[in-house]
């Protein structure tokens, strides 16, 4: 970095890289090669992954694979503009029309990333709003994805944060509001780092008494849960409560980017207001491809569902016996809660040693005190693997 280091700019990082390193809280990469099925291969060492999001085992599906390799060679490997300009074929048209019955909606949008889906809606939201003279505050569980938190602030809407699950507080909050502002309640279904579920059941009632509009991101809920992995809100009959889905293909799905499923109106306003997706390449065309074979995947073969559930409940009742304390369900996220940094760290190293790779997550993802090791679970691990993590944890917790 040139000019004095850039007017001190260089000498500022690394000390804040120096603390962050005394505070066990630095983060960097490393170089993994990804291998089929629940492996990875690390500086010429072979580790179990119970750090993936690949549920289901979607990513190496070769109905999957082929779908996007014919992709490829068909349309390229960009799609070359925008949506809004020439980055729309009849492979993101037809993707989104299946993705919308699959959700339960009318309409549904592709974007780049859950992240940018995230923006995208608060963005249609709140400018939506705005422009037609109305005002939006936002009510968020205190657990949503960083992604939703930081749309919210960067709209600069008014916003509460209510309890994890604190129905009765979320109840106070609309009751409080006042009558010409539109409530915007935001949560996850599946919470990407405990694990649980949210109380979708209780909210029918909260909205007839109260009504606002119910924004579920669906991240980790869709494909492990509901007919034909449709998610955890078509598991608990919620479906048409909800106002707007937000989906992530890289995680169950097996692929990359997100997209938004809701009703024609709010996806003709996001394409006019969702600045996250307006000024973004639209995904490569063996995103939609990969897409549609994923869904016909999870129509054709519910029996992976139903392992990573089953899975899951053998881990948290196994670990349970053990005397962790563990969230209810059985979703694929498990989080062994550790609480300092260094214990997350030092826990991870030594899983590490014995052949598994689990990532320690820390401060600021979650809590201070919160430090954890977050196990993902995928319909592809072994009983064998399984059976391996669950020895070295009685070895790692004593």
């Amino acid at each position: 970095m040139s000019g004095d280091d850039a007017a001190g700019l260089g000498k500022l990082l690394r000390r804040a890289m120096d603390e962050r390193r005394a505070a066990s809280l630095h983060r960097q990469r490393r170089v993994v090669n990804l291998e089929g099925g629940t492996t990875v291969e690390h500086e010429g060492r072979r580790y179990v992954n119970f750090s993936s999001n690949d549920y289901l085992g979607l990513r190496t599906h070769p109905d999957v694979l082929s779908a996007a390799a014919r992709a490829v060679a068909e349309h390229g490997a960009g799609s070359g503009a925008s949506a809004l300009i020439t980055g729309f074929s009849p492979l993101h048209a037809s993707s989104e029309a299946a993705l919308a019955q699959w959700k339960g909606t009318e309409a549904a949008v592709l974007l780049p990333s859950g992240y940018q889906a995230n923006h995208a809606v608060v963005q249609t939201i709140t400018a939506g709003a705005e422009a037609a003279g109305g005002r939006v505050r936002f009510l968020l569980d205190k657990l949503v994805h960083a992604s939703l938190i930081d749309a919210v602030r960067a709209s600069g809407a008014p916003m509460r944060v209510f309890p994890h699950n604190g129905i009765d507080k979320l109840a106070r909050l609309l009751d409080e509001a006042d009558a010409d502002e539109i409530q915007i309640v935001v949560t996850e279904s599946i919470f990407s780092m405990d694990g649980d579920g949210a109380d979708l059941r209780a909210l029918p009632e909260l909205k007839r008494r109260r009504p606002f509009v119910l924004v579920v991101d669906e991240a980790h809920g869709s494909g492990v849960y509901g007919k034909d992995g449709a998610g955890y809100a078509a598991e608990c009959g919620v479906t048409r409560v909800v106002d707007v889905f937000i989906v992530t293909l890289s995680k169950a799905l097996g692929s990359i980017g997100g997209a938004v499923c809701a009703s024609t109106d709010v996806a003709d306003a996001l394409v006019n207001f969702g600045r996250a997706y307006i000024f973004s390449t639209s995904v490569p065309p063996m995103v939609p491809a990969a897409l549609q074979a994923a869904l016909d995947v999870l129509r054709r073969e519910p029996q992976r569902q139903e392992r990573v559930r089953a899975l899951s409940r053998h881990v948290r009742q196994t670990l349970s016996a053990s005397g962790l304390a563990l969230p209810q369900g059985d979703s694929p996220i498990i989080p062994i809660i550790l609480g300092s940094e260094d214990a997350a760290m030092s826990e991870a190293s030594r899983l590490m040693e014995l052949g598994m790779l689990a990532v320690p997550i820390r401060p600021p993802t979650v809590p201070r005190g919160g430090s954890r090791l977050r196990i993902t679970l995928s319909s592809e691990h072994s009983d064998e693997q399984v059976k391996m993590f669950l020895d070295a944890m009685t070895k790692v917790s004593t």
